[in-house]
């Protein structure tokens, strides 16, 4: 249910005036990438922006590959794609698998490491390809790959913080709140 909770808290956020439509952000990381994913396809009117770092977002592919790191062991919780009883139920909620045609979707900042033992780099780069793809504002999918992060972004305290600044800072402009 966590998909639809969080589309039902942002709608109890707005009914009861605490949010105003229109000014409504999101963001998640990882396996919270792939909430991001889900709620942006579930419900795109919603947001005004979405931010989802190293986004677990195309995981038919991933886990279906007991090659990449931590796969198996996931299986466990997630279950595995490569068995009938576990693939119809995952490709539901598969961000990519279910990524709709010519819906318009908030604008989306996708961020990355190249490096990411966890979240390969293809997943974010495949799903950014096929967001501006479908959707009908495509081209405000923005893909922010950093050549030298992991999966915790970078090490050095300053160029994090300088990277959780761009994330606000891009979310502000969303809004229309930041200085010119």
């Amino acid at each position: 249910n966590t998909f639809t909770d969080f589309i039902d808290v942002a709608h109890h956020l707005l009914d009861t005036g605490v949010a105003r439509r229109g000014a409504l952000t999101c963001e998640g990381r990882s396996a919270g990438g792939l909430l991001m994913g889900n709620v942006v396809n579930l419900a795109p009117e919603l947001w005004a922006g979405a931010v989802a770092g190293v986004p677990f977002v195309d995981l038919m592919a991933s886990m279906s590959d007991p090659t990449i790191p931590l796969t198996t062991e996931e299986w466990e919780e997630w279950g595995n794609p490569n068995e009938d009883k576990f693939f119809e139920y995952m490709k539901s909620y598969c961000p990519i698998s279910n990524v709709v045609p010519g819906q318009t979707y908030p604008p989306i900042l996708i961020v990355s490491g190249l490096n990411d033992p966890r979240v390969g780099y293809w997943e974010p780069a495949k799903w950014a390809q096929t967001l501006r793809r479908h959707a009908t504002n495509g081209e405000q999918v923005l893909l922010k790959m950093d050549l030298s992060a992991g999966h915790f972004s970078a090490n050095d305290r300053y160029r994090k913080l300088r990277e959780l600044s761009f994330d606000y800072a891009w979310l502000l402009e969303r809004l229309a709140k930041s200085p010119s």
